[in-house]
């Protein structure tokens, strides 16, 4: 696991967000490393969702990734993973454990943890079964508040002591996301940077997949000199 780790945003629209997660799906395909689509994971994130509106989407997002090669998992809900044959989950926090997720969905599954400024946290989920362990938020992000800040040094210090990938979050953008990869980060999770680059050529849908695929590509060229 490795390269651009792309999360959905909180819209409603399941058109718009199938139309603008293909667009960034098929750019994926083509900067991907040794062959692989240079999207790594794709969760579906939408905390506000209803449960019918949550199953739509995932589903159709599940069926698209694996159109594209590329692995779904779903945030928090372990119950829907199951339901519709998911690839993992993401664990925050206050979610179930991950050693008892790890014992529900098997050996095969994605599971991830979000481990904010903690390294210790990070081990503890590394120890528990997680695939992968999330480290921040480095940066201010407009999708979800942070009450402190993430120092670049943790990824050094996790890298020293975690075999699982890290994944850096908080509002990473390709350009500020570059130092942490420096640093040894395996993925960088981006929600804004990817979806909002739809919006920015209002009236022109061929000019927002543009801005889509640019998105995807600059966060792709991190990661160009990497073997793995």
């Amino acid at each position: 696991m490795q390269g651009l780790y792309l999360v959905t945003p909180n819209w409603d629209d399941t058109d718009r967000l199938l139309a603008v997660t293909e667009q960034a799906l098929r750019a994926g395909a083509h900067p991907g490393t040794h062959g692989r689509n240079s999207i790594a994971l794709l969760q579906y994130r939408h905390k506000h969702a209803d449960p019918s509106l949550r199953l739509a989407q995932a589903t159709a997002l599940l069926a698209l990734c694996r159109r594209h090669g590329v692995p779904c998992i779903i945030n928090d809900v372990v119950d829907l993973a199951e339901a519709i044959g998911a690839d993992g989950v993401h664990l925050g926090g206050t979610d179930e454990s991950v050693a008892a997720v790890r014992a529900r969905l098997g050996p095969a599954a994605i599971i991830g943890a979000s481990c904010y400024g903690s390294v210790a946290r990070a081990v503890a989920a590394q120890d528990a079964g997680a695939s992968y362990v999330a480290i921040g938020g480095f940066y201010p992000s407009l999708v979800k508040k942070y009450d402190f800040v993430t120092a670049p040094e943790i990824v050094q210090d996790a890298r020293a002591v975690i075999r699982v990938p890290v994944v850096i979050i908080g509002g990473m953008t390709p350009q500020n996301a570059a130092p942490l990869v420096a640093r040894g980060a395996d993925m960088v999770a981006a929600i804004t940077s990817v979806y909002a680059a739809a919006d920015t050529a209002p009236g022109s849908p061929a000019n927002g997949a543009e801005n889509v695929a640019q998105a995807v590509h600059a966060f792709a060229a991190l990661f160009s000199g990497r073997v793995g």
